[in-house]
């Protein structure tokens, strides 16, 4: 049984002037599953190509990574939902697995590790910071995560239930940090990380990669906000 045919699926794509992008990234989402193209105020006509393609556009007014990310969430209605960028450095459809494996109740958040394909697909900066960032979160959490990716996937309920607040850089971060206080099984799968369509508005500079940094060094100073038995995710009708 395919992940489609069990449960539903919606797949959040955050989406700033991607135009150029988004034909490749909708194709590749895994037929039965439902992209949430999340317009966070493009002004290349983005959300019209992803009408036209058959996503549904959210929008988004509030300029923020995290801003972007949990209006899909909130927009969403399956019972899993799944994250990626719509810059075409990430292919959708490495999520069936992940999916599966919320669904089997093997994991409560499944990460993709990002693994490089060819010049240019993530600058020495941006790995750099990514890599500072995975050691301090070890610290704080014990996960021994080596990325904090986009890619990703777990229980709606279970995600709103964490009460994510950062609505910038920092919300993939703590949508991690409190399923680890929550007590949620976190895995971390390997997966190609190609060279992205047009300039990253995050990363793509040392600026860039240092306010990412700071939000995300900000969120690791937070206290545990979420008890683990209001949070746990419910596997075959029964909570963790």
């Amino acid at each position: 049984m395919t992940p489609s045919e069990s449960e539903d699926v919606d797949v959040v794509l955050p989406c700033l002037n991607e135009a150029e992008a988004l034909p490749w990234v909708l194709d590749r989402v895994p037929p039965g599953w439902r992209a949430l193209v999340v317009d966070n105020g493009s002004t290349d006509g983005s959300a019209d190509i992803a009408r036209e393609l058959g996503a549904t556009v959210v929008h988004e007014p509030r300029r923020g990574f995290g801003a972007a990310c949990h209006a899909g969430l909130t927009a969403a209605t399956a019972a899993i939902v799944c994250f990626c960028d719509c810059d075409a450095s990430l292919d959708p459809a490495l999520l069936v697995p992940f999916v599966r494996e919320v669904q089997g109740g093997e994991a409560d958040l499944v990460l993709g590790r990002r693994r490089p394909q060819g010049r240019g697909a993530w600058p020495a900066h941006a790995r750099a910071g990514n890599l500072a960032l995975a050691l301090m979160l070890r610290r704080r959490t014990g996960l021994r995560l080596h990325d904090l990716g986009p890619l990703r996937a777990a229980r709606r309920e279970a995600l709103l239930g964490l009460g994510l607040t950062d609505r910038r850089s920092g919300y993939p971060l703590q949508m991690v940090v409190r399923a680890a206080d929550a007590g949620w099984h976190v895995t971390e799968h390997d997966v190609p990380y190609l060279p992205r369509s047009g300039a990253s508005k995050v990363t793509g500079t040392w600026r860039g990669t240092w306010q990412a940094v700071r939000d995300m060094s900000r969120v690791l100073t937070e206290e545990p906000a979420v008890p683990a038995t209001d949070a746990a995710p419910t596997r075959g009708g029964s909570s963790r």
